[in-house]
This record gives C-alpha cells, sequence and structure tokens, in this order.
C-alpha cells in the first residue's frame, strides 16, 4: 500500500508540473461554462434600432417609451426622410427601424385603426425575427392598454418589411460564417502541422542551410495553401449560388481580394502557432482550439455579439473570423462596395502584418 500511494503522489507531481495538463482539467471546463452557462445566448438584447416618428404625436410617443424602457433595445430617435432606411442598414449598426407615418394617433381614433412600419435587416434572420417579435409584443401590449378591460375597439397593424433576405433563409447568415472557418481552419492548421513536421523530422535545420533564405522556405511552404484555400473558396460560392440559391449582389473581384487577406491572416497564424510548438499534435490542438472555437463562438454568426458581457465583446475584436463575416455579409447580401467595409479590411490588414512579423521575428529566434 505504501508503494501504491508512493506512485499516486509522483502522479499527482507529474500532473501539477504539466502546465497543459492541468489547462485541460481546470482551464477548459471552467471556459465552456462561463461561455455556454450566461455569455452565449440566442436571445436578443440591447439591440441597435432607429426610430422615424413622423407623428410625434401621444400614442408614437408612449410606445418609443415602451420602446426605449425595454432591455432588448437601445433606441435611437431620428426624423429622417423614410426612404434613407437602407443607408441606414448599410452603415452595419443597426438592426431595426420603426416608422410612426404622420396622423398615426388620429387614424387609430377615427378608423380605430393604424399602421406602423417596421424594416428589419435580415441578413442575420434569427435576429430579424426575434427583433419583430419584440415589437409586435409591445405594439399589442400598449393597444391592449388603450382598450383597458374591454374588447379592443383598436387595431395597430405592424407592417413588416425584410431588408436583403425576406424569405427568411439560413443560408445568407451561416455561408459567410462557413467561409471565414473553413478558411481559417485549413491555412491556419495545415500551415502551422506542415512546419512542425519538418521540426520533428529534422529537415528544417537542412532547408535553413540551403542556398534560399529563410523567408523564401517559409512562403514556399504557405503558397500551397494559400492556392489550396482559393479553390475551397471558389467551391464555396458556387455551392452558395447554385445550391443554395444564394446570389453575390456586390463585386467579385472585391470578395475574392478580402479572401485572399484572410487567408494570408490565417496564414501568417500558422505560421506563428509553428514557433511556439514543437510537435504536430500540439500545433493541431492549438489552431483546432485557437480558431474553430472562437470562430464558432464569437465571431458574431451563431451567437450576437452584443448580448455577450463586455469582457467577450473586447475579446471578439481580436478574432479575424468576426470582421471577415461583416465583410463578406456587406459584399455578397446588401452589395456594398470598399467604402463601406474600408474600417473591417484595415483592421483585418493590421492583424496579418501584426501575426506575419511576430511570427517571422520568432521563427528566425528559434531556429538560430
Amino acid at each position: 500500500m505504501k508503494q501504491f500511494l508512493t506512485f499516486v503522489k509522483k502522479e499527482f507531481a507529474h500532473v501539477f508540473r504539466d502546465r497543459k495538463t492541468l489547462l485541460m482539467l481546470f482551464g477548459l471546463p471552467i471556459i465552456q461554462i462561463v461561455l455556454f452557462g450566461f455569455a452565449l445566448t440566442n436571445e436578443v438584447k440591447h439591440a441597435d434600432i432607429a426610430v422615424v416618428d413622423n407623428a410625434r404625436d401621444v400614442a408614437s410617443t408612449q410606445i418609443i417609451q415602451k420602446l426605449e424602457g425595454s432591455s432588448f433595445f437601445n433606441v435611437t430617435r431620428t426624423f429622417m426622410d423614410p426612404h434613407q432606411t437602407e443607408e441606414v442598414f448599410k452603415q452595419g449598426k443597426t438592426k431595426l427601424v420603426v416608422i410612426f407615418p404622420a396622423n398615426f394617433y388620429q387614424d387609430l381614433l377615427h378608423f380605430n385603426k393604424a399602421q406602423v412600419q417596421v424594416i428589419a435587416d435580415a441578413s442575420d434572420p434569427n435576429t430579424a425575427t426575434t427583433l419583430v417579435g419584440y415589437i409586435t409584443s409591445i405594439v399589442n401590449d400598449y393597444q391592449a392598454s388603450m382598450s383597458g378591460a374591454g374588447p379592443m375597439p383598436y387595431a395597430i397593424v405592424p407592417e413588416v418589411r425584410m431588408l436583403y433576405n425576406p424569405d427568411l433563409k439560413g443560408a445568407p447568415n451561416f455561408v459567410p460564417g462557413v467561409m471565414a472557418m473553413v478558411l481559417l481552419l485549413v491555412c491556419v492548421m495545415m500551415t502551422s502541422i506542415s512546419i512542425v513536421k519538418e521540426k520533428e523530422l529534422g529537415t528544417m535545420e537542412i532547408l535553413l542551410v540551403s542556398p534560399f533564405r529563410p523567408i523564401l522556405v517559409i512562403l514556399a511552404k504557405a503558397v500551397p495553401y494559400l492556392l489550396l484555400s482559393m479553390i475551397n473558396l471558389v467551391v464555396i460560392l458556387l455551392l452558395s449560388v447554385y445550391a443554395l440559391d444564394l446570389p453575390i449582389l456586390g463585386s467579385i473581384p472585391l470578395l475574392f481580394a478580402e479572401s485572399t487577406l484572410l487567408i494570408i491572416a490565417a496564414l501568417s497564424l500558422g505560421l506563428l502557432i509553428s514557433t511556439v510548438t514543437e510537435s504536430q499534435q500540439s500545433a493541431m490542438f492549438l489552431s483546432l482550439l485557437g480558431m474553430m472555437l472562437p470562430t464558432i463562438l464569437l465571431s458574431g454568426y451563431m451567437f450576437p455579439i452584443e448580448n455577450m458581457p463586455k469582457p467577450l465583446q473586447i475579446v471578439s475584436n481580436i478574432v479575424p473570423a468576426k470582421w471577415y463575416y461583416i465583410i463578406v455579409k456587406n459584399i455578397m447580401l446588401k452589395g456594398l462596395g470598399f467604402s463601406y467595409i474600408w474600417k473591417e479590411t484595415l483592421i483585418l490588414a493590421g492583424m496579418t502584418i501584426f501575426f506575419l512579423l511576430v511570427s517571422i521575428r520568432n521563427f528566425k529566434i528559434r531556429l538560430q
């Protein structure tokens, strides 16, 4: 028994000395509980909406106050021309616009019926449907309060319009997310594994003492995966257009240019991972953990980022897939040009340069 306890004590000491094992035992469960327990939800809260109050009467004011008092919305009051609503959606922040027509309250009193127009950005159909449901519920509550306990003599009818995805198909939402995940996983994982494999076999030093400069060796490793990823992109777009009936409304060359930028960022990140790992298993684990989970959870295509706690919203800003997802949706679904996505492009380019510089610097230090 004493020998058995000695071996148990030895195993405990081995576990506590191994930081990777401790991370898997305690870190991953904590992260998963925090993420799936309260941070990730399909509920929509604090969504940015705009209100166009052309009536400016008692009824419209009271309904707007109910919207402002709800935790579901961040209301921006505006008195713009209703024809400018599409331009508001192109900015990417506003999820929904509520328009009260002139004489809204007078129509309700004289004709016992009035309409309120609700326009939603349906490029994310789940969010759009949820927000429209919230608006309808608030309008119905106000309608019931006007009628009191008796029958309802007044009817407020929301006239709903879904922009960019009137049929509320799922493809416009998940195709950009799948594009980001596939391109990132293939490039990051394959690049990191390819370089680490050379280290394991002991052939990397041989390559580095060849007449080629080290940077050319690294670029030669990355080019095949760049070309293969472009083929993946073409296949995804062809399936989206011809199998899923998802048209590309924007510029195809711009879409390919932005995708190339993401691929280069992913290749640079794969190179960075290869500098901190010594085995193919470690490189694969770090690539999957570092790319798949953030892409699925923090890119915005499965869970609304604005619903997450502030720390997670801040962390999502360093996930390349988030910015690529916004870019692809704006190009494919909204048909927007570079003037609407230059900020996201600049952020993605900055990430690419950072990954590339850090990875090359660390790579040279490790192999000198």
